[in-house]
């Protein structure tokens, strides 16, 4: 006779994965807010930036600042790779780009 499924401990762990992937979510676009220099912004400047940019239906214009996230993104990894060229012991880089938080500006 098969066992029978636990379905509340298989609900419990998609929930916690959830859960995981959200808080991955906020580190992750905080990350971002600081390493653009939008951190330097207040909050209601950067939310009403950021309503903007999500009400804004223009094509043209969001493929444009696609390509200038792109280019951003590009040219970070290309700062990246040659910084650890340069390495001379031959520690890894910090994986996901991440920032140490001691030198952020303008926090509020």
């Amino acid at each position: 006779m098969r066992k029978p499924r636990d379905f509340d401990a298989e609900l419990k762990a998609l929930e916690d994965k959830a859960r995981d992937l959200k808080s991955r979510k906020v580190q992750q676009l905080g990350e971002l807010v600081i390493v653009t220099g939008a951190d330097t912004l207040s909050a209601n400047e950067l939310a009403g930036a950021l309503i903007v940019l999500a009400e804004t239906k223009e094509a043209g214009k969001r493929e444009a600042w696609a390509r200038r996230g792109a280019a951003f993104f590009q040219g970070r990894a290309r700062r990246t790779a040659s910084a650890t060229d340069r390495d001379a012991d031959g520690a890894p880089a910090q994986p996901g780009g991440a920032q140490p938080m001691s030198g952020r500006k303008g926090a509020t």
